[in-house]
């Protein structure tokens, strides 16, 4: 069986069902009165999928698997009964739903996203998270079904967001698009002032939407924002593309555990949700191995060390495609600025006016070596004129 989630999940199911509010504090738990599954899913294929190929994360673990690092996902919740996501994931919130701890999944959304984010190694030959030994912290604003308009949504997703800033968390993962609300603004103000990396899917073209639409929370200036790319590192046609966008992952054709058994569910169509989720794992690799880097330094390394489009950075991939071997690898010089994002630097912009004082003292020394070299030869030829030496004109 196949699996396609709905194209506009993460943005209109936030804005129907998040209508009762919850008190701060982790809810006990209360996992037997609703049935939290999603759907069976699928076996997985006989072999991996290409985005594991294309990003090869464990070239990166002999030195970093994610470890001590806590991504908390904003969506739908994280069913954790997975063979892959055993033991991964820790008690989190429902914002809005019966309280489950974040841990019942109806869309299998967030459950996908997880998976991606730190599912285990060696459970399946096809599957594995990116970072496998990160903890998930499952944050519930998002439901199955209930697709209206509600305007108090950004004020939960925003609310889920400080919540997981004072749980500690290390990377924030927003696999979905919301309003540019004051609340929403002073949210990612808190993530950032708490030195937490939010990433965010730069969001799915929709039917009406301009393709260069801007897309919240993606566009705030400290969130990673990740468009999608399929097999042969194209920009997914439905990645919506713009200035804001920062780094690319792959978006098409991909698959993740199910929230029910230990199947999977299968995504046939471009979703930026999960880009994002392969970009989350890495930024876990890089915090995980640089624990006291800063989360604005960990932005910098993550787009430096894309593997970047042929012209540089651009409007559909950003710097280009997030290399997990390389964000952990990759040297920087201690005195010099880091490179530019996914660019080889070339040297400094010359200065004109450091060039013209270059120039002139160049012309100064060339005149002093000549005068030089005049006032050295001179006595030799009158010397020579009284010795009776002449120029051999027939050699001239």
């Amino acid at each position: 069986m196949s699996f396609t989630f709905p194209r506009r999940l993460a943005r209109l199911t936030l804005a129907a069902l998040l209508v009762a509010p919850v008190p701060l504090g982790l809810p006990g738990t209360a996992h037997a009165a609703v049935p939290c599954g999603g759907g069976e899913g699928s076996d997985p294929p006989a072999q991996r999928g290409w985005a594991l190929d294309r990003l090869a994360p464990e070239t990166a673990w002999p030195l970093s698997r994610g470890a001590g690092i806590t991504v908390a996902v904003i969506d739908s919740g994280v069913n954790g009964d997975h063979p892959v996501l055993d033991g991964k994931v820790v008690a989190g919130r429902d914002f809005g739903f019966q309280d489950f701890d974040g841990q019942c999944d109806l869309a299998g959304h967030g459950t996908v996203v997880a998976g991606i984010i730190a599912g285990r190694d060696g459970v399946d030959a096809a599957f594995s998270g990116i970072a496998p030994d990160a903890t998930v912290l499952p944050l519930r604003v998002l439901d199955e079904i209930g697709f209206s308009d509600d305007e108090s949504a950004p004020g939960r997703i925003a609310q889920a967001i400080e919540f997981a800033v004072d749980q500690d968390v290390d990377v924030i993962n927003l696999s979905l698009e919301t309003e540019d609300t004051e609340a929403m603004r002073a949210a990612i103000a808190y993530a950032e002032q708490r030195d937490v990396v939010v990433v965010a899917a730069a969001g799915n073209l929709q039917e009406g939407q301009s393709q260069s639409s801007t897309v919240f929370p993606a566009a705030y200036e400290t969130v990673v924002a990740v468009a999608g790319v399929d097999e042969a590192g194209k920009h997914v046609g439905s990645s919506v593309r713009g200035s804001f966008v920062d780094v690319a992952a792959p978006g098409f054709n991909l698959f993740g555990p199910a929230p029910t058994g230990d199947k999977y569910f299968f995504q046939n169509e471009g979703g930026t949700s999960f880009a994002a989720a392969y970009a989350s794992g890495t930024v876990a690799l890089i915090r995980s191995y640089f624990p006291d880097m800063p989360a604005k330094e960990v932005r910098e390394r993550l787009l430096a060390t894309t593997d970047a489009p042929p012209l540089g950075r651009d409007e559909e991939v950003g710097t280009g495609v997030v290399n997990p071997y390389l964000a952990i690898t990759a040297v920087f010089s201690e005195k010099s600025p880091r490179p530019a994002a996914g660019v080889t630097p070339v040297g400094e912009p010359a200065d004109p006016a450091a060039t013209a004082r270059l120039v002139a003292l160049w012309a100064i020394a060339i005149v002093l070596v000549l005068a030089v070299a005049l006032l050295a030869g001179a006595p030799l030829v009158r010397r020579g004129r009284r010795n009776g030496w002449r120029p051999d004109h027939n050699n001239a």
